[in-house]
């Protein structure tokens, strides 16, 4: 039996919910706007079902639910089901608020942010299975989109998920691709002209002739020190409660910040070799005896965790 959270007994796939449609500039700032909006009512979850919800948006019903789901699966908004209220998060009034950081996605480092949300399953929250498998446990460098549905139906089968349909997931792989596609640039369009969504800046998908895409492993340059170690403290706590973590889990574990950003060996080395300094001493890296580990004194607080982001902002 595989690792990871897909293989927990009460995981419940999600392979829809985007109504067909990946992530559009502009849509996470109009859920939190309308969510901030109606918070001074009820902000009960008709804030996207009410009859002007279609003109309050300025899309169509579709669109509508599409925008909810990568809202929420953004990290932008909650909804607990205990309560029957939209409410934004702490990730969301830090990006979109009145004193937000970037409220128009214009810093790499928010894609990055939102990226990481979607994909480690790191969060205590349900998360995108399509998204998460890729990234964090699908083998190959390469792939055909047949490749990740036969893959994805071959893992519901052996973990007996109900009602997963070829065609929910055919749908479901095809919105994956074009959520972080980067195709290749002709004589008359830019590398800006070939990206549908937002998350396509990041350039960890790049598409290729006969239908194939390769998965970009390397050095990210954009992605910086405050979130690789805010994602680091999200995976470490999810792994429980140890002071040490190898290279190797860092690096190859699912869910890991090595794994989701696709980071190589050798950049993700300098990023820890960096932690010190970021971290301001409560990650250090070591190599005693020849076993590479970084070594935490303790969990972040929700107050430390903020100032790593806001320092990537400056």
């Amino acid at each position: 039996m595989g690792r990871g959270p897909l293989y927990d007994k009460d995981y419940r796939p999600m392979f829809s919910g985007h109504e067909t449609f990946p992530l559009r500039y502009g849509w996470l700032k109009k859920v939190y706007d309308a969510v901030v909006e109606d918070s001074v009512t009820s902000c009960d979850k008709s804030v996207f079902r009410s009859d002007d919800a279609i003109a309050r948006f300025g899309v169509g019903k579709n669109m509508v639910a599409s925008m909810r789901h990568w809202a929420t699966y953004g990290g932008i908004i909650v909804e607990p089901p205990s309560t029957g209220r939209v409410e934004t998060t702490p990730i969301g009034d830090f990006l979109f608020g009145p004193d937000g950081v970037d409220p128009f996605l214009e810093n790499p480092t928010s894609l990055w942010l939102i990226h990481w949300l979607l994909c480690s399953g790191c969060s205590g929250k349900q998360f995108k299975t399509t998204w998460y498998w890729v990234f964090n446990q699908y083998s190959g460098q390469s792939f055909r989109r047949d490749e990740l549905v036969a893959g994805l139906l071959k893992l519901a089968d052996l973990l007996g998920w109900p009602r997963v349909s070829e065609t929910t997931v055919r749908r479901d792989v095809e919105c994956f691709v074009r959520t972080y596609e980067v195709g290749v640039a002709g004589k008359a369009s830019s590398v800006e002209d070939v990206i549908e969504c937002p998350l396509g800046e990041l350039a960890l998908i790049q598409g290729a002739k006969g239908g194939n895409y390769h998965l970009i492993r390397g050095p990210k340059p954009s992605l910086s020190p405050g979130v690789f170690a805010y994602a680091l403290d999200s995976f470490w706590n999810y792994i429980g409660a140890t002071k040490t973590l190898s290279f190797e889990t860092v690096a190859h574990e699912p869910g890991s910040p090595g794994r989701v950003f696709l980071l190589d060996e050798p950049d993700l080395a300098e990023r820890l070799l960096a932690l010190e300094d970021v971290t301001g001493g409560r990650f250090r890296w070591s190599e005693t005896a020849g076993l590479k580990q970084v070594i935490r004194s303790g969990p972040l607080d929700d107050i430390s965790r903020h100032l790593l982001l806001s320092m990537d902002y400056r």
